[in-house]
């Protein structure tokens, strides 16, 4: 009997794949974790092997609180904070409460993928909307939503998967205004807002809520390890209540406690604070190698270097077909995303993403020398 598959991804050996966004398993903190889980099992709190309290263990939101004051530079109050497993779960448990099929979200264009998946599978009527290198244009927003009625928005407002950009202050401010007016939810995958490598992106969507209507969506999937399955929302209680008070939770209560109980530690410990310092280290260099060796090797590729978060979108001439370069690529054992992907209208065909977080230094070179040889 062959060896039993255990994580979601597995590359060949010999392969390298651009198109993985995942942090690299050598730089899991697996022993961090050990110390944490150690102090934590020394406090001998059987309570945190027991269903757990629906918005989430008070003493972590606590801990969870004043970690993120000190990343954002404001106040977070921990009523204001509901544990989730994770951002795909908070997504899928805001179209459960909030949508029904039919209903339409705007999503940017381009946009998370695999978020796309989620909506299409509540059969949400899926609306692209335009982004430059400030995030989201509003006067084109605007336009769509004279015309349609959304129920929410899906936004990547910093460090962007795919493209990288982050969504200004001023904009943001404009959004909030616009849901007002046009009564939508916006929905905020924040997941890479604590990524920051060479610039620092406004406060969270939270921050700027005049009237009850955003969900900011973190996560530990980028800045811990993405199998804890461990995120929040952070919103105004009003906006929590439906959560709190959903027959999933009453019946199976709140969502991770005993692994929230381990991050608590991993937190009260201050190695949250290290490991998320050695990271943006380690990614800021990555993002600086494979920039580098894209322009070297392949210079026709046009991108702007990313401020923070994972990933670097460029693009080919116009003509060009991505998915057919990729299965080109595939011969010499390398591999990305390509643009039409992230399209809600699959256009985008001479785009590309590529994700420095999976590989160290000499893959990244040695995964753009072999793409190189394909594209001239």
């Amino acid at each position: 009997m062959g060896k039993a598959k255990i994580t979601q991804i597995s590359v060949p050996e010999g392969w390298i794949d651009f198109g993985i966004g995942q942090p690299q398993i050598d730089i899991l903190p697996l022993e961090y974790l050990a110390k944490a889980a150690t102090h934590q099992f020394g406090k001998k709190d059987r309570n945190i092997l027991q269903y757990g309290i629906q918005q989430g263990n008070g003493d972590f939101r606590i801990s969870l609180a004043k970690f993120l004051e000190t990343q954002y530079n404001a106040a977070v109050d921990p009523e204001h904070l509901f544990i989730t497993a994770g951002i795909s779960q908070a997504l899928d448990q805001i179209c459960t409460l909030h949508t029904r099929p039919g209903d339409t979200v705007i999503v940017e264009e381009p946009s998370y993928f695999l978020a796309l998946r989620i909506f299409a599978d509540y059969g949400l009527n899926i609306i692209g909307t335009p982004i430059d290198e400030n995030g989201i244009i509003i006067e084109a927003l605007e336009e769509k939503l004279a015309r349609h009625k959304p129920v929410l928005i899906y936004t990547i407002p910093t460090f962007h998967n795919p493209s990288g950009v982050t969504l200004s202050a001023n904009r943001r401010e404009k959004l909030v205004g616009l849901s007002r007016k046009y009564d939508f939810f916006i929905v905020a995958d924040e997941v890479y807002q604590m990524l920051a490598y060479t610039s620092t992106p406004p406060q969270p969507m939270a921050y700027y809520d005049t009237s009850g209507r955003v969900f900011s969506l973190g996560s530990f999937s980028k800045i811990l390890a993405p199998g804890l399955r461990l995120g929040w929302i952070q919103t105004k209680p009003s906006l929590l209540e439906p959560f709190i008070s959903c027959g999933y939770l009453d019946s199976g209560g709140g969502l991770n406690p005993f692994v929230s109980s381990i991050v608590n530690s991993f937190i009260d410990l201050d190695l949250q604070k290290d490991y998320l310092n050695f990271l943006r280290k380690k990614y800021q260099d990555r993002m600086v190698t494979l920039s580098e060796a894209l322009r070297q090797y392949i210079p026709s590729l046009a991108f702007t270097d990313p401020g923070g978060g994972y990933f670097i979108w460029s693009c080919l001439p116009e003509g060009t077909d991505t998915e057919i370069l990729l299965s080109q690529a595939h011969e010499y054992q390398v591999g990305f995303q390509p643009g039409i992907k992230f399209s809600s209208s699959k256009s985008l065909g001479n785009y590309l993403r590529f994700c420095f977080a999976f590989y160290g230094k000499k893959d990244l070179i040695e995964g753009v020398k072999r793409l190189s040889r394909i594209i001239r």
